[in-house]
Order: C-alpha cells, then structure tokens, then sequence
C-alpha cells in the first residue's frame, strides 16, 4: 500500500527494476533526481525548450521534464548513467570527453542520449542529419561544431572505423 497522497509502480531505469511510490504530479525528471538519485539528467529550462532532461524512454528520446513519472510507469528508460556498459564508456561518451565537445556538461547527458538514438538508426549520419537530429538540445557554451564532430568520430567508431582524433581538430584548424 502506498502512502497516502502517492502512486506505486514499477519502472525500469538502465536495465534495473525500481518499484516506487511518487505523487502523482511528479515529473519524470523529478522522479529520475530525486526518487532514484539518477542526477545526470539535469533540470533547465523545464518547459521543454532546451533539451538539457532528455532521456531515452523505450528508445525515444524524450524531455523527461513534460512527462509525469507515472507515464514512464511498466516503460524503459536509459540515462546518461545507463550509456557505459560494463564499466567501458559509450564512444559517444568518450569522443564528447576527447574532442572537448562539452565545456559546463550541463547540456551534455541530453545531446549524447539523443545521439544515441541517431546512431542507433543511422550509421553514418551526415552533419546535415546530426544537425537536425540534436535541433532540440541547446548549448550556451560550444558553438556546437566540437559536439557535431563527437558524433561523427563515435558513428565512425561504431561503424569499426578507425577513428582518431586530429590535432587540427583538437585545435580547431
């Protein structure tokens, strides 16, 4: 029996079975931060403009900011801390962190996970495509070409590429 003011149910977070009680008007983003202490998806705009909360749920990326916790109920749900899998990072993960794609890294949890999701349909996006699928993340700090170019190294890695990182665009040259 849930207390009283409060919803159960179970919700499946980076491959993990969470049963929960929550009220009912609980974003799913409060529900991720504050019921399973998932603090890498972040609060920004909460209005669902900046992309900053976007979560994977059944593979969609979604602002977890406009869905109620109660919607995400019986559903699966991926983090940023459900992208390494046995302790090695997503090379999304690990092109953001060595092409400097991300500077605060507030923006960074929303950008990987809908990057995520491109490339998990599209093994080689072009900059075109990358650019409209990450149309709904926005960053204050980058100037987006370093994350555009993270996510052209991870595709190539995914694909088996050999994929290194260039002085020059390290550089930016």
């Amino acid at each position: 029996m849930p207390p009283p003011g409060k919803i159960l149910g179970q919700v499946s977070v980076n491959g993990d079975r969470h049963e929960l009680a929550f009220a009912p008007h609980k974003t799913l983003l409060e529900v991720l931060r504050e019921d399973l202490d998932l603090t890498g998806t972040k609060h920004g705009c909460e209005l669902g403009e900046c992309g900053a909360c976007t979560v994977l749920v059944d593979g969609k990326p979604i602002l977890s900011c406009l869905m109620l916790g109660i919607e995400a109920l019986d559903r699966e749900v991926e983090t940023i801390e459900g992208m390494a899998v046995d302790g090695e990072l997503h090379p999304l993960q690990t092109t953001f962190a060595d092409l400097g794609a991300s500077q605060c890294g507030y923006c960074s949890a929303g950008f990987m996970l809908t990057a995520k999701k491109l490339l998990d349909r599209e093994a080689q996006p072009d900059r075109d495509r990358i650019r409209q699928a990450l149309s709904g993340n926005l960053c204050r700090c980058t100037g987006y070409i370093k994350i555009f170019e993270a996510v052209e190294l991870a595709a190539a890695k995914l694909r088996g590429e050999s994929a290194e990182v260039s002085r020059e665009t390290l550089h930016g040259h």
